[in-house]
């Protein structure tokens, strides 16, 4: 018996070292060099002091700003934490009555928009942390954010333009853009 738990033990202990620790440090190591801002979280820092990270979505209710897709974690919106979906499927009630909220909420923020809602601004993704918004998403809000900013319509779509994500290769996903960066843009443009 001796003589299967001691290499069994010694097994266990080298995998633990090599898989816990030594793979983890490695690859931590590598990323911080290859990728430094990527493997720091991709923090945004304006005047000295972080605002979010364009990796995690973040709540925006302020009528002068983009708002992102709706989160699904608890017990606070984009908690990291509990990154997670709903797990709603499309026929519960509470899925449907949600995204009738959502789509009155929409509504009464930009009473003159009889522009379909897009999807994205309604229903919440896998993660529930989705920091971007599909371009759709974006023409959608162009009028309040410009109305409520008093820039012109032309010069936020500019914004979305500049800030617009293409496909991934080519051919992965849709077009995006990311909420933060697109509202820190919008108040850059603001101050100048």
């Amino acid at each position: 018996m001796n003589t299967l738990v001691r290499p069994a033990l010694v097994l266990f202990v080298l995998l633990s070292l090599l898989t816990g620790i030594a793979y983890p440090f490695a690859i931590t190591g590598i990323a911080r060099a290859v990728f430094p801002h990527q493997a720091a979280g991709s923090l945004v820092e304006r005047d000295g002091k972080v605002v979010g990270s364009l990796l995690i979505g973040q709540s925006f209710s302020d009528p002068k700003n983009f708002w992102g897709r709706p989160s699904a974690t608890s017990p606070m919106a984009n908690n990291a934490a509990n990154s997670g979906g709903s797990n709603l499927g499309p026929t519960n009630p509470a899925l449907v009555d949600a995204v009738k909220g959502r789509v009155e909420a929409l509504r009464a923020a930009d009473l003159g928009n009889a522009a379909p809602v897009p999807v994205d601004l309604v229903t919440t993704s896998a993660s529930g942390l989705d920091p971007e918004i599909s371009l759709a998403a974006a023409e959608y809000q162009v009028a309040r954010v410009a109305r409520v900013r008093g820039m012109s319509a032309e010069r936020v779509r500019a914004l979305v333009a500049e800030h617009a994500q293409a496909r991934v290769l080519g051919f992965l996903g849709e077009p995006r853009v990311n909420v933060l960066a697109l509202n820190l843009a919008l108040d850059a443009a603001a101050r100048s």
